[in-house]
């Protein structure tokens, strides 16, 4: 925080009424006593920060609407610009450059100013949107698509770090419903769209549609957002980027070919393995030497921050293998059509935007959080058992209370491991402070598909086996995974077999994450409630001339 000082004592120079601070930037954001309110702010502020807050949350939406839009498209892609073969890569690509380049954007937007980065991550992922739009290749549109997934990697980073800029811990939770709330928006209206879009439009449109929405966050946030510029004089490690971008390409490439398109004890996948192993190791050790690190370790002395980052890792685990696995089980078990996928996480995704809300409302009036980590654990293992015991009989009613009590655990998780560990962060640490904890729970999805996706695979090939004999077993050959059409075309007595076999998969499947969650409640247990900054226990410890509780109050939404 940038208060003036007397040379001599370091005490700030007592402020004339009325007078303004000597040399305040135009544009920056006034400093912060850390009370909730300042006499004689202007009631339209909350107008204003709602401005901003629908950019952030247009911008957030692109990157969770992209993937779920853009799969509902690939058959179509494939049929018309061919590469079977390189199908995958259309995803990988993208999520590689995603988690490649989401710790830098952080540590860019630390040192040069969040905006600047922030803005400048939506026009690298427009301008890859429209590249892979006009793709004529799937070569090209896998390049396109990284391209797309590095502005992608700034743009929930941007999110986060700004939010955390603009609203002091205290009333952050106030928000955390609309982050909800777009997250659940995207993955139940991702498949949807994507159809009409596709049927109607043609492929290339599921990437054009991006670039009015981007073209409004754009706009809104060039005339609305005002944060002070920085410039840093530090220069980016280059050295712990790369060493970084290495180490984690290796470990998602495992997680993505590791039991598809190479076994796990094959040499392609132990040589990726040691690859990044030793390049996050090298990475750990350097950033103890590097003049400005990539990942500052001094933040994971913080133990609430430490314990959030575990605990985003294994939500991420958990969350994107259950939206990946149950929609399956429904469409193949009981029935449901593959067209309306998105609506069938209806129950999770309500259950966790209500409970969200209420958690960010209670946190913002209370002051306190580390209720909502005990329960959400406890809850998420719950859930997942429950999930476990779905068999063919199960009806969706049932599987849907059951999706319930996980999306309850999940919406006391999702948003606030972001905000406890960034209250747990000084101010300049902002921006990597949300792109580690972002990049950890990107991981955390990555190993989750993978784990999950294994046992499932290898159980439903081991019951088709088992229940339809050779038969199963060559359906099963190349894809544990049907589409509804070869579903379709099976004998019954093979597709009452692969019911079986889908259920018992799902069942191993879950159970696992049920046994991964219980750490969740485990670290719960070990969180410090310390005061979130911008509350009136600050307030109070200012009044009586005590030294703060908590570090300074980030700007808040005079900044806007």
């Amino acid at each position: 925080m940038a208060d003036t000082q007397t040379a001599e004592t370091g005490r700030p120079i007592p402020e004339e009424p009325g007078k303004a601070k000597p040399e305040q930037p135009q544009n920056a954001a006034p400093e912060q006593t850390g009370q909730p309110g300042t006499p004689g702010k202007p009631e339209k502020q909350p107008k204003s920060v709602r401005v901003v807050l629908l950019a952030l949350m247009i911008a957030m939406m692109l990157a969770m609407l992209d993937n779920m839009i853009v799969g509902t498209a690939m058959p179509t892609i494939v049929g018309e610009l061919g590469g079977l073969e390189h199908l995958s890569w259309v995803v990988t690509g993208y999520t590689l450059a995603t988690a490649a380049s989401t710790p830098i954007w952080g540590k860019v937007g630390d040192m040069y100013g969040r905006k600047g980065a922030f803005l400048s991550s939506i026009v690298i992922f427009l301008i890859g949107s429209a590249l892979s739009g006009m793709a004529q290749n799937m070569g090209e549109l896998i390049g396109f698509r990284a391209v797309q997934g590095l502005g992608a990697g700034g743009l929930m980073v941007g999110v986060m770090a700004i939010i955390g800029d603009l609203i002091p811990p205290r009333e952050r939770g106030k928000y955390t419903g609309m982050m909800a709330g777009v997250m659940a928006l995207a993955m139940i209206g991702g498949p949807l769209v994507g159809g009409t879009i596709t049927d109607n439009w043609g492929w290339r449109w599921s990437f054009y549609i991006n670039l009015p929405l981007g073209a409004v966050a754009l706009a809104l946030v060039s005339a609305v957002l005002h944060l002070p510029k920085k410039r840093a004089k530090a220069r980016i490690d280059f050295l712990g980027v790369t060493l970084l971008t290495v180490g984690i390409t290796s470990i998602v490439l495992v997680t993505t070919w590791g039991g598809s398109q190479y076994a796990w004890t094959s040499a392609r996948i132990m040589e990726l393995t040691a690859i990044g192993v030793v390049s996050l190791i090298g990475f750990v050790w350097w950033q103890t030497k590097a003049a400005e690190p990539v990942v500052p370790l001094h933040m994971f002395r913080s133990l609430n921050f430490t314990l959030m980052s575990v605990i985003g890792f294994i939500t991420g685990f958990v969350m994107f293998g259950a939206t990946l696995y149950l929609p399956l089980y429904q469409q193949a078990v009981q029935g449901a059509s593959a067209t309306n996928s998105g609506l069938l996480l209806l129950p999770m995704l309500g259950a966790m935007l209500v409970t969200s809300m209420v958690a960010g409302r209670v946190t913002t009036s209370s002051g306190r959080y580390k209720i909502f980590p005990i329960v959400g654990g406890a809850l998420m293992i719950v859930g997942l058992y429950l999930l476990s015991l779905m068999d063919t009989g199960t009806t969706r009613t049932t599987s849907g209370i059951y999706m319930a009590v996980l999306g309850l655990g999940m919406g006391c998780l999702m948003q606030i491991t972001m905000l406890v560990a960034q209250n747990s962060v000084e101010m300049k640490d902002m921006g990597v402070a949300s792109s580690s904890t972002t990049l950890l729970r990107t991981l955390g999805s990555s190993f989750g598909v993978a784990i999950m996706g294994a046992l499932f695979n290898n159980r439903v090939q081991h019951v088709m086996a088992e229940r339809a004999g050779a038969l199963g077993k060559n359906i099963t050959e190349k894809s544990a995974q049907l589409d509804a059409k070869s579903l379709a075309k099976l004998p019954e007595a093979a597709r009452e077999a692969y019911q079986h076999a889908v259920s018992a998969g799902t069942h191993s499947a879950f159970l696992l994450g049920a046994v991964i969650a219980v750490p969740v409640l485990i670290l719960a247990l070990f969180v410090k409630e310390v005061p979130l900054k911008g509350g009136p226990q600050k307030q109070a410890s200012s009044q009586e001339g005590d030294a703060p509780a908590t570090p300074a109050a980030p700007p808040v939404v005079d900044a806007v």
